[in-house]
């Protein structure tokens, strides 16, 4: 099965999961107050469905336009816009008609599940899984910036050690990222003295000049030769895979990352390296360095075993058992909607350049890896669980926060808006949703365009 394919089936299938189990939100707590539900919808079924079936006094149904789904419950202005049955006389099982705390339920439900169902799959995924990280602090000397241009924006250099952004110490390797899209200072060891510096407004417009380029730092790792091709000038030198550059010319070297400019230093000429070969021996073999500064093989890679043996760093896997996975999974489910908060607040301010990493449709199928991985759909599918909570609970009309402001409004008056109010409320949510949804999407097609 191809890669796209595989990716179109998690998305719909997390799609599906997400939009039933948030009407559901909805319809029970509907049914729960003896509240009329018409319709409950997986996707919209405009001008037709693919399929529906009346059971009791609810259709149910699945319609072609993959934008979304809906309940629609009686006496309830919402995307259906029936103003005609808003004109006749409250029936008692109407929505309009029951005390305003019910309202509040029903419309706090889709959300609830949202956050709910996130929270219970990283807790399903802490007891299954575990969390397998690097810890920031057994980086030995440091991170690589493979992005030079990106580096120098956040003031990062190759061998800094990364200790704590907006004063939170960096505990993992796997948090730094987004722990830097979201921070305004880093504070960085360099050459045994601490610094602190502050992020530049628009770092993250930087990392969104090239996608393919934000994850711009990684651990140190050791040149590792994986294969010499046999166009290379040094096919048959006697260089093997899994050989470790050790020198190169007069020079030694550690990593990978200091081979380069010791490569510009002898470029054109024929030289010396030195490697350590997988059994342990030690061998010197002549090479020629191009005129473009490379060897002409292909950078191998060394496992996690064999970079902990060598000090570089740690990898330490936590497990938890059925009872300890509950707060780890309430607390992922806290941590990563903090997160999404402080990516939203960047967005809304135009000077971080952080709207031109706003996606619709196709930016959400790119989430998924293109490989069938149950873990990752599942990640995936939480992460986006949460976003929906948050996007829905926005006070915007057309959405669930939009319904809540309202209802909070009369718990709290004790008046009601009008229908009228209402419908135009409504009518203007609608277009700022359609507005942000061809934003969105209209992202995803220049960035398909631009590449």
């Amino acid at each position: 099965m191809s890669p796209i394919a595989v990716k179109v089936i998690q998305f719909f299938l997390s799609l599906s999961i997400l939009i039933i189990l948030h009407e559901l939100g909805h319809f029970i707590p509907a049914k729960i107050f003896k509240t009329r539900v018409e319709k409950f919808f997986l996707f919209f079924d405009v001008k037709f469905a693919l399929f529906k079936k009346k059971v009791g006094e609810t259709v149910y149904g699945i319609g072609w336009l993959p934008l979304g789904g809906y309940v629609k419950i009686s006496g309830m202005i919402d995307e259906s816009m029936d103003t005609e049955a808003m004109k006749e006389e409250p029936k008692p099982w109407e929505f309009r008609s029951k005390p305003a705390w019910q309202r509040l339920i029903i419309m706090l439900g889709g959300v609830t599940v949202n956050f709910v169902l996130a929270v219970i799959i990283y807790i399903g995924m802490a007891y299954t899984y575990g969390d397998q990280y690097i810890p920031m602090n057994s980086l030995k000397d440091g991170v690589w910036v493979m992005e030079k241009n990106i580096g120098d924006k956040a003031g990062i250099q190759t061998g800094d050690k990364i200790l704590a952004i907006d004063d939170k110490p960096v505990e993992t390797f796997n948090s730094v990222f987004i722990d830097l899209i979201n921070g305004s200072t880093i504070r960085i060891e360099r050459d045994g003295r601490v610094i602190e510096k502050e992020m530049p407004v628009d770092f993250i417009a930087t990392l969104l000049e090239d996608e393919d380029k934000v994850r711009f730092l990684n651990y140190r790792i050791p040149f590792v030769i994986g294969k010499v091709p046999k166009e290379s000038a040094n096919y048959g030198s006697g260089l093997e895979k899994g050989d470790e550059v050790v020198q190169i010319g007069n020079d030694p070297i550690t990593y990978f990352d200091q081979a380069k400019p010791l490569l510009e230093k002898y470029k054109g000429q024929q030289i010396a390296l030195g490697v350590v070969r997988e059994n342990g021996e030690r061998a010197n073999i002549p090479v020629i360095i191009s005129d473009s500064a490379t060897v002409g093989v292909m950078p191998g890679a060394m496992s996690f075993e064999k970079l902990q043996e060598k000090g570089i760093l740690k990898v330490e896997t936590k497990t938890y058992s059925l009872l300890e996975s509950v707060p780890a999974g309430i607390d992922k489910g806290v941590d990563i909607l903090t997160s999404y908060v402080k990516q939203l607040k960047k967005i809304f301010n135009p000077s971080t350049g952080a709207y031109k990493g706003v996606g619709g449709f196709a930016a959400i199928g790119n989430m998924f890896p293109d490989t069938w991985d149950w873990a990752a759909f599942w990640s995936t599918t939480a992460l986006i669980s949460i976003i929906l909570a948050f996007m829905n609970i926005l006070p915007i009309p057309a959405l669930d926060g939009g319904h809540v402001m309202f209802l909070l409004y009369e718990m709290v008056s004790g008046r009601k808006p009008s229908d009228k109010f209402l419908e135009y409320a409504q009518m203007v949510g609608f277009f700022l949703l359609i507005a942000l949804l061809l934003f969105a999407n209209g992202n995803d097609i220049y960035k398909a365009i631009a590449k």
